[in-house]
């Protein structure tokens, strides 16, 4: 079983050769991000994650968290992993100065994050969870709240988790039903059961802050009548020190098909009638606030799937250069070969390498385009990244979870029977990421969004210029036999959805519901060609730097050649989803749903 190394050269190269985190670091506010200190924090996190993070994977895997008389435990080893990884400040790396944290950029964070990801994906979702409910309170919360709960929570002493789900409620977040009564004292009493809560019980920290939806009395129904709520784990009293135990607890934990470490709790709130919790943002305001949470989870989600590819391309690689299998064709000298030398395996191999490198660049860009729209100094940037910011997401979370969950199959195919076997690992990579596609919104939903809302806003403004600036980068490529193909690439990709977006705004006033249907291939196509930019930016800085003389030469022409796979194999199957995308959806209902069986 191969064991996790991050992958810090290539992130090095992406974030200062692809996306230019050079731009973010610019700025006042990240002036002490020096590239020394980038690439000294990639190398320690990559260290930790190798050394600490990755041996326990399979422990998580294994022995998984356990519901006790005294709440969950985690995996053997987890507790002891997250004191060291908060100690060594790997919680507090983007936190706010004002509250403890280093102030680094979200987008050197974010580099960090799919490197823990990768290591051990049910120990990350802690931290990914408290990091979320931090943004929340940072966002929504008054004076006293951040005082109260931040510097805790970026430490690492305190974790955080998020309480969306019922049984009832579940992409439908307008119809849960847990319940928030007023108590007269500023606190409200907190009544209902909560599903899927990861991580929304432990003894890693000494307190865990939830934050659960609910309804106020008389509240307007569905999503309009929903506020959000801070709700501790203990109770903390006013000189700082934790008091009595909240009434609040996790009552079974979830049987799921993997990240067995990470315990998704059955969360039950009042069920002694005293769930003490705190309104956090204005009342009724709660989806407003739930979003700030929920966009950096689905940033992060992507992430999650990215780190998953980059295991399973890791696993095999190793596994395709060790395994002896037949004699490939064109293979020279005596005796059979390894399996890396099959055409087939290494289309597999090529297609894992180009497409989890494709959305590693589409994740930094996110990054950086929200630390870019949070803090530049010119009004008219801040917009722009915003806008780009908001554009990226669904793709970041969408593209990012399905090359974890599809190159992870191709990892396992590639192992062969071996795959199939729990001790080869590839396997434990495959059920794991297969929740990223699912949660923090589901990937058609992240579609329903990106054409519903993100086409049109600022009356188209994000997309279209963001085509723009991908059509004149590909037309300044270089007209050269090395360039060729991937400048033709781009260009068609561009071209094609440019027409697909302009026919899809076009239905949302003449068929809103054809639009829906198109919306998944419309979000892998829009997914391919940012990912074809962002390869052939990686590709130029290659060449640039060979002819200069400047890095590894076998890594540099990697990069090109990678690129090149990417447009000559991946793009075009994304230019055959205009058909798809523009056939509206007749066929899709055309079968009563009576006769649907």
């Amino acid at each position: 079983m191969a064991e996790y190394i991050a992958p810090t050269r290539e992130m090095k190269f992406v974030l200062k050769d692809v996306i230019d985190i050079g731009e973010v670091t610019a700025l006042e506010r990240f002036q002490d991000a020096s590239d020394d200190i980038i690439d000294a924090v990639l190398e320690e996190a990559g260290k930790f994650c190798g050394e600490v993070l990755s041996p326990l994977n399979v422990v998580g895997d294994r022995e998984g968290a356990k519901l006790t008389d005294d709440g969950v435990k985690p995996a053997p080893g987890f507790k002891e992993a997250y004191t060291a990884y908060a100690a060594n400040g790997w919680t507090s790396v983007s936190g706010d100065v004002d509250y403890g944290g280093q102030g680094l950029p979200l987008t050197l964070a974010s580099a960090v994050y799919e490197f823990v990801d990768a290591a051990n994906m049910a120990f990350s979702l802690c931290s990914m969870l408290t990091t979320g409910a931090v943004e929340a309170i940072v966002a929504h919360g008054s004076e006293e709240q951040k005082n109260t709960y931040l510097e805790k929570m970026i430490s690492g002493e305190w974790a955080g988790s998020m309480n969306l789900t019922e049984p009832n409620a579940g992409t439908d977040v307008g119809a849960l039903r847990t319940k928030a009564e007023p108590a007269g004292d500023g606190s409200y009493r907190i009544s209902g059961q909560k599903i899927f809560i990861t991580w929304g019980d432990h003894d890693m920290t000494e307190n865990i802050i939830h934050l659960v939806l609910a309804r106020t009395p008389g509240s307007p129904a569905g999503t309009r009548g929903i506020s959000l709520f801070v709700v501790p784990k203990f109770l903390i009293n006013e000189d700082g020190t934790l008091g009595a135990r909240n009434d609040a607890k996790c009552v079974s934990l979830e049987h799921k098909l993997g990240i067995h470490g990470s315990p998704t709790c059955v969360m039950a709130f009042g069920e002694e009638d005293n769930c003490i919790g705190y309104m956090l943002g204005a009342e009724n305001k709660g989806m407003a606030a739930m979003f700030t949470m929920m966009n950096n989870a689905r940033l992060n989600v992507g992430i999650q799937g990215v780190g998953s590819a980059e295991r399973a391309w890791q696993m095999a690689v190793t596994y395709a250069k060790d395994r002896v299998q037949g004699k490939a064709v064109g293979a020279s000298g005596p005796g059979p070969s390894a399996i890396i030398e099959h055409a087939n395996v290494r289309r597999m191999l090529m297609t894992i390498k180009s497409t989890t490198e494709a959305a590693r660049a589409i994740t930094m860009l996110n990054a950086k385009a929200l630390d870019l729209g949070g803090h530049h100094p010119d009004p008219d940037k801040r917009q722009k990244y915003s806008g780009l910011a908001d554009l990226l997401t669904p793709l970041s979370k969408a593209y990012g979870s399905d090359m974890g969950v599809d190159n992870a199959s191709l990892a396992l195919q590639i192992h062969g029977g071996m795959g199939f076997i729990e001790e080869t690992g590839i396997a434990q990579v495959f059920r794991d990421t297969r929740i990223n596609p699912i949660y923090e919104g589901t990937n058609g939903v992240q579609a329903m969004d990106l054409v519903g809302r993100k086409l049109s806003m600022a009356g188209g403004t994000h997309w279209r210029s963001f085509l723009d600036e991908i059509a004149t980068f590909g037309g300044d490529l270089p007209d050269t036999a090395e360039f060729d193909s991937l400048k033709k690439s781009l260009l068609q990709a561009v071209d094609v959805t440019r027409e697909c977006g302009e026919w899809i705004l076009a239905q949302h006033v003449d068929n809103m519901r054809s639009a829906l249907a198109g919306s998944s291939p419309f979000l892998r196509l829009f997914s391919v060609t940012v990912g074809c930019y962002l390869l052939s930016k990686g590709a130029l800085a290659a060449r640039q730097k060979l002819e200069s003389g400047d890095g590894d030469s076998d890594f540099l022409e990697a990069k090109i050649i990678t690129a090149r796979f990417y447009g000559e194999q991946i793009v075009p199957q994304a230019l055959g989803l205009k058909s798809t995308i523009m056939a509206g959806d007749d066929l899709f209902f055309a079968i009563a749903t009576e006769n649907m069986s």
